[in-house]
């Protein structure tokens, strides 16, 4: 099954809404993570983590912006097919699913700063969502 063009539209601004408030989120933890007095490795590790999400979801933003304008009826290509998306598309859902997977290894490596105890927790709570996050955007034939 082909998806129309119309439909790529809605799906980019999804996307684009999602990766710009994750990258978002990503800022804000590397900017903190900056102004910390930690220089630990682990710190550091969640610092590179955090800094790699941002970089992936800044990536995906734009590459669904380009989708955007490129679907948008009467938009700068007339007649578009989806084609003229193909590169966008596939460094978009690259770096859109390489940020979810550096975010749960934030998520994941945080709690490692505190103790072993909520190490182990915020690693659990890491790995099950972005299994769940899987989850729900793979299509299940019935």
């Amino acid at each position: 099954m082909e998806m129309t063009l119309e439909y790529w539209n809605e799906l980019a601004k999804q996307t684009l809404l999602v990766s710009s408030l994750l990258s978002g989120f990503s800022i804000t933890v590397v900017a903190n993570l900056l102004v910390s007095d930690r220089k630990d490795k682990l710190t550091n590790l969640i610092l590179k983590s955090s800094t790699f999400s941002v970089g992936s979801f800044l990536v995906t933003v734009f590459a669904m912006v380009n989708i955007v304008m490129t679907t948008t009826p009467g938009g700068y290509i007339k007649n578009a097919s989806i084609n003229d998306f193909q590169v966008a598309r596939f460094i978009g859902m690259l770096t859109f699913m390489l940020g979810l997977l550096s975010i749960s290894a934030m998520i994941s490596l945080s709690g490692w700063t505190k103790s072993k105890k909520v190490g182990i927790f915020t690693t659990i709570i890491g790995i099950l969502t972005l299994v769940l996050i899987f989850l729900t955007m793979v299509r299940f034939s019935t």
